[in-house]
């Protein structure tokens, strides 16, 4: 079977071709014959009933500093010259992220698109996991400073982060002494209008920030991130370091609980962290991680994403 897909992600000339998730899911859909497409969030339109995008039909190479050779730009009806979108661009969740998530869900029953927009939209990586309480931290969602203090009067050292960043970025532990606490509370309500993630922190981070990836509701490996010294993100852009790592009893349970609510919304590949036995994120937007999954263990999880994605096709 050969498919037609577009990809909505940020540019494939910035993108590292040894670490880079979506290139490493480009790679493998054009080993297997498919036709790709690529194109930026910005360059998607509704136009009078169509879902249109200005799109790149894309070869992608292991070559640095040229991941991809791109062709000319044509406008693509992504109800009609397409089988799959697959929405990979990273977050901010922003407002800009949210109306490409309502557009594409309009190609509902046309084309798949890959995570379903519709609860992309509705389940951000920081909020799906608050219907599981039982297995994540002690959490608070909140924009009322009295309420972060009291939870961290109550907890004495918490994370506190922004509810819909990403890779790390505005990340603080505050102790219960810590003199910056005012002023970091202040910065922060005084950016946004949105509420704060604050949890309680887990010491446990000190051995690692486990990726777990899941394809369709199944765990099909994972990673550990560990911290650098005196950093409590493990992110590996902010040196967080990957090393091999099994799944626990703890971390299958966690997949047993989360895995047929991600199938029922349609999430087909997902990255879950967790720390020590407990779940902190669900990333559905832009996962990443299945090229040092592949490094460190042989397993191709995107060879099984589109195993699966042809089967979903196959049956449509």
């Amino acid at each position: 079977m050969s498919l037609r897909i577009a990809i909505q992600m940020d540019p494939l000339e910035s993108v590292d071709i040894n670490a880079d998730t979506t290139f490493a899911l480009a790679e493998c859909a054009q080993a297997r014959g498919h036709k790709l497409w690529v194109y930026q969030p910005e360059h998607l339109s509704f136009d009078t009933g169509r879902v249109v995008a200005r799109a790149r039909p894309a070869e992608v190479q292991r070559v640095k500093d040229q991941p991809g050779i791109l062709g000319s730009e044509t406008i693509l009806d992504l109800a009609d010259d397409v089988d799959v979108v697959l929405m990979r661009q990273d977050p901010p969740f922003d407002m800009a992220y949210i109306t490409a998530c309502h557009v594409l869900e309009l190609l509902k029953g046309e084309t798949l698109v890959l995570n379903d927009p519709e609860f992309v939209r509705s389940g951000p990586e920081k909020l799906f996991p608050l219907i599981f309480p039982d297995i994540i931290p002690d959490t608070l969602i909140s924009r009322d400073l009295g309420a972060i203090i009291d939870f961290r009067a109550r907890h004495k050292d918490i994370i506190i982060k922004p509810l819909y960043g990403n890779g790390g970025a505005g990340v603080f532990r505050m102790k219960e002494d810590d003199s910056n606490f005012s002023s970091l509370m202040e910065m922060f309500l005084e950016r946004t209008r949105e509420p704060l993630i604050a949890q309680a922190f887990l010491p446990a981070v000190s051995n690692g920030d486990k990726r777990i990836i899941l394809v369709n509701g199944e765990p099909v490996g994972a990673i550990n991130r560990r911290p650098k010294q005196g950093e409590t993100r493990s992110n590996l852009h902010v040196g967080g370091t990957a090393e091999p790592v099994e799944l626990t009893d703890a971390d299958r349970h966690i997949c047993d609980r989360i895995g047929p609510e991600l199938k029922r919304r349609g999430q087909l590949f997902v990255g879950i962290d967790v720390i020590g036995d407990k779940l902190t994120e669900v990333n559905v937007t832009s996962p990443t991680g299945i090229q040092e999954l592949k490094r460190f263990t042989g397993i191709d999880a995107a060879a099984i994403f589109f195993d699966v994605v042809q089967q979903m096709v196959a049956k449509s």
